[in-house]
């Protein structure tokens, strides 16, 4: 029997054409790569127009006018997606939208760095009218914006209506309008236990003329927090002056030598870990994975290429004695049986000599044994009987069948 069908295929007989084939797999390829690299790069795609308080949102709690606004006046502004890009000399803007954001790493890294905590103020939802929008609901309640950060400081803040009139300077540069309504913080928590001396001076940099405080330095070090955020986001930006002001504020908390203003997005849900998978696209492992798609490529071309007719595939069971034999003696080698035929191949001999040398047929056995044995030569027949029968493993018995062989040889000559 044969798994190989006895006529040979016709040439119409083929499913695909190779040109079909060849196609679907530039397309697989394809999209196969696409995958991979959407998938590494996923991330930085994301537009970030979900009607939150960051620096990629359009809506009205948003700062994409601040950041276009940067771009457009030369200021190099960047949208910072992880905590290893906090490693910058440059002016950090952090906008966390509730007080459950986790700053730690921003606070560990950025001690000596010029950064400014914008406190969240407003509830919205997004506008299904405007995708990218959203609604005023009110404001939010006093614990949010105060425990942003907390525990290493906690504010006491005050929500209220205010007049809208100018704010006071202590120092910084522009003229400021007092949101309406306004939200600021009127001095640090005296039963916050867990503050540390270095969070405990307060210098107010803007005021609304009542005690409340609008923009404030913590501690000793370049460390701002900006209890309105009307005063930067893109509410704030329709008034012309006061998106002069705004920029004038960065410039002035910024570094002596900026490369520009990074404003942060990961505290948002919008930044991302570092990829294995798009260090592959990336210097200085992007040529390695070149040369691995060539070398893929070059063994798909060689796929194609066939060299020489098609071999013609063989029966699964082969003609004649001879792979009845070689079938046998496999089976007898996966029983673990061959040191145990010995003694057979002895008996084999033992009947091709005696036909071989003459015998007598009467003889049997050992009078057969004791007749062979009679015959000169340099070995007796008994004794390289007994050495295959004793025969256990693979090489005494190919060592025993090979004496045997050569004794019948010997006495034939």
């Amino acid at each position: 029997m044969s798994d190989v069908a006895m006529a040979p295929p016709s040439a119409d007989a083929a499913l695909f054409r190779g040109r079909t084939i060849a196609l679907m797999l530039a397309i697989g390829i394809a999209g196969f790569a696409a995958m991979l690299v959407l998938g590494a790069y996923a991330p930085d795609l994301r537009s970030g127009r979900n009607g939150g308080a960051h620096a990629l949102s359009n809506a009205v709690t948003g700062y994409a006018a601040l950041v276009q606004l940067a771009e457009a006046t030369g200021r190099h502004p960047r949208i910072v997606r992880t905590a290893h890009e906090f490693d910058t000399e440059d002016l950090l803007v952090v906008t966390p939208e509730t007080g459950a954001v986790d700053i730690s790493e921003a606070l560990m890294q950025r001690a000596t760095r010029p950064t400014l905590f914008v406190l969240p103020k407003w509830r919205t939802v997004p506008d299904d009218d405007h995708p990218g929008w959203a609604r005023y609901q009110g404001l939010l309640p006093l614990h949010e914006p105060i425990g942003v950060l907390a525990p290493g400081v906690r504010f006491t803040m005050r929500q209220y209506r205010s007049g809208g009139g100018a704010l006071v300077s202590n120092g910084v540069p522009g003229r400021f309008w007092a949101p309406r309504p306004i939200q600021v913080i009127t001095g640090i928590d005296p039963t916050n236990k867990q503050q540390q001396d270095q969070w405990r001076q307060l210098t107010p940099l803007l005021t609304d003329g009542r005690g409340g405080i609008v923009l404030a330095r913590i501690g000793e070090g370049p460390l701002y927090v900006l209890a309105d955020p009307d005063l930067l986001n893109n509410r704030g930006m329709k008034d012309l002056g006061q998106a002069r002001s705004a920029l004038a504020l960065l410039d002035w908390m910024n570094s002596t030598d900026p490369d520009g203003v990074a404003f942060d997005v990961s505290m948002n849900g919008l930044g991302h870990s570092r990829s294995p998978l798009k260090l592959l696209f990336e210097p200085p492992f992007l040529a390695m994975t070149l040369a691995i798609a060539a070398a893929l490529l070059l063994a798909g071309l060689h796929a194609f290429g066939r060299f020489g007719p098609p071999r013609a595939r063989a029966r699964a069971v082969a003609f004649g004695k001879t792979a009845l034999v070689d079938n046998s003696a496999l089976l007898i080698r996966k029983a673990g049986r061959e040191a145990r035929l010995g003694g057979r191949y002895a008996a084999a001999i033992r009947d091709r000599a005696a036909r071989a040398f003459g015998a007598p047929a009467r003889l049997r056995d050992g009078a057969l044994d004791e007749y062979l044995d009679s015959l000169k030569g340099a070995h007796r027949f008994t004794d390289l009987l007994q050495v295959a029968d004793a025969a256990r493993d693979r090489h005494s018995l190919l060592d025993a069948a090979q004496a045997l062989h050569d004794w019948q040889e010997d006495k034939s000559r």
